[in-house]
Formats: structure tokens, C-alpha cells, sequence
């Protein structure tokens, strides 16, 4: 066992530098060795994490996925240790223009959808689950136009749904699948003109990232980690900035009941083996 315990992170955006390295002197500080490895995608640091060389990974809920089936193949054992409050409960809508003649979900057979990324959870995988659930299978009958932006980071990146949306803004689509906060974000800052959408369905709830814990560190450097995460205030003029970088107000303690459905997806699609190696077609991070 590392006397520092070392994180993996992926460098989806330069705030992860500020945060992270703020979070790793705010550990030191309480007496706890915490250090980082920046990742360029999920991928590599789901192979990192699964077989040892790093202790703990903030993963993304397909990457969450992926490290638990490649750690159990290698006979590990990873944790979900902590969770953002932001991360639980969380929803995808389909989305279309507000004055087009869709009334249900049926009414979008034989028409195009946009997506976001191969890999996105919120914006690809999800959603296209659920539209095939009610009858509407991609490729049979509905056409899926996917906007692969930032593949390899799961969809953290959002530019390929916000354009998705800007595809639905222009009307080459029918209908547009993004995370419900993105519907929200892309209305505030313009990209979908006040008023110009309307929500036709929304998925069931489901949870995002987690901080994965690997069986490479003690019980005991487990629960310290994961109490002196809890442990953080919003109140603190030190934590305040990183959390809101980071998009969260409290750490809570991290679960796996929200990922039934992401799970069911990945199967769905093949996108991993059930022991974690990468089996999407056309996937290149």
C-alpha cells in the first residue's frame, strides 16, 4: 500500500486542475497524503484503477461500470465510496421543438433524433435505452444522428449535446435527448430560445459519478477518506470554490442503486463485456 493515496481524474476541462489540486492541498492539510494523475479519457483510467496502479478514481457512471467489471475479472474489489449531491437522481428528457406536431413519443417513428457522444451515459446511452423500451429502436425506427464531441470523457464534455440541441434549433432533427440540467443550461445561455422547446418524455431517475475506491488501500485508509470527504462544507471559504466548480454542495455517501438502468444499456449495446473489455463498435476514445 502507497504511504500517499493516488486518485485518477480525467482532464475533461482545465477547471479539473484547479479543482483537484485545490481538494489534494485541502487533504494535506488535514493530515490525510492525497495526490492525483490526470487522465486524457475514461478508458485508460478504468485500466489503471482495476489493476492497482492508482488507489481511487472519480469516475464517471460508465466508467464506474466498466472499472467494477474489469476489477472483478482481476479478482479486486473497488468501492463507491462518496457521490456528489448533484449526482443522485437525476433524469435525460427528449426533447422537441415547441411548436412541432409531436404529442408522445409515438408520434417521433420514422423521424431523426440527435444525441450527444458514443459514450455519453445522460445524452446517448440512456435515452436511446428508453426510446427502445416504448417501441422506437434506433435503426429500425428511429434514425439516431449522433454528435460525437469529446469521445472518451462520457460524456463530461457537453458539446455534442448542445449540438444536439442547436440541431433541433435549426429543425434538421425531430427531436434532441440531453440531460434534464443541459435542457435548463441551454435556455439560459441561448442556445435554445426561450420558449422554443418543450419536454415530450422523460427518462426514470439514475445516478452519475461516483469516487471508486480499489481494495489497494486499508479498510481504515478507506473510511478516513471517505469521512474526511463528508466532512467538507459548503460554509468553508477554502472548500466553497472548488465545490462550486465541481457542481456540488455536500459530499454524500456514494451507492450502486442508480446505475440498474445504465447497466442494462451497456448490455443492451454491447458497449463492454460483461468482464469490462471494450466492445463498441465504432468507440475509439
Amino acid at each position: 500500500m502507497r504511504m500517499t493515496l493516488l486518485m485518477g481524474a480525467v482532464a475533461y476541462d482545465p477547471k479539473v486542475v484547479t479543482i483537484w489540486g485545490g481538494f489534494r492541498s485541502w487533504f494535506n492539510e488535514h493530515g490525510f497524503p492525497l495526490d492525483f494523475v490526470l487522465y486524457s479519457n475514461y478508458e485508460r483510467q478504468a485500466e489503471d484503477l482495476a489493476s492497482g496502479r492508482i488507489d481511487a478514481a472519480w469516475n464517471s457512471p460508465l466508467s464506474w461500470i466498466r472499472s467494477r467489471r474489469l476489477a472483478e475479472a482481476n479478482g479486486r474489489r473497488l468501492t463507491p465510496l462518496v457521490m456528489r449531491d448533484t449526482d443522485r437522481d437525476l433524469t435525460s428528457v427528449v426533447v422537441v421543438r415547441a411548436d412541432s406536431p409531436y404529442k408522445d413519443l409515438a408520434d417521433l417513428k420514422g423521424e431523426t433524433i440527435a444525441v450527444g457522444a458514443i459514450d455519453s451515459p445522460q445524452a446517448t446511452l440512456l435515452p436511446c435505452s428508453f426510446l427502445a423500451e416504448r417501441g422506437l429502436r434506433p435503426g429500425v425506427d428511429i434514425t439516431v444522428r449522433r454528435f460525437d464531441v469529446g469521445v472518451g470523457l462520457h460524456g463530461d464534455h457537453i458539446g455534442g449535446e448542445r449540438d444536439a440541441a442547436r440541431a433541433l434549433a435549426a429543425g434538421t432533427v425531430a427531436a434532441a435527448c440531453m440531460i434534464d440540467s443541459n435542457h435548463l443550461l441551454f435556455g439560459r445561455e441561448g442556445t435554445l430560445a426561450a420558449g422554443s422547446t418543450r419536454v415530450l418524455a422523460q427518462t426514470p431517475r439514475f445516478d452519475h459519478c461516483n469516487m471508486s475506491v480499489s481494495d489497494t488501500v486499508s479498510a481504515e485508509v478507506m473510511r478516513r477518506f471517505g469521512d474526511l470527504l463528508l466532512s467538507m462544507s459548503y460554509v468553508d471559504p477554502q472548500v466553497r470554490p472548488l465545490f462550486d466548480l465541481e457542481g456540488l454542495t455536500s459530499w454524500q455517501s456514494g451507492r450502486t442503486s442508480g446505475y440498474g438502468a445504465l447497466e442494462a444499456a451497456v448490455d443492451e449495446t454491447s458497449f463492454y463485456s460483461r468482464e469490462g473489455a471494450v466492445t463498441a463498435a465504432g468507440y475509439q476514445p
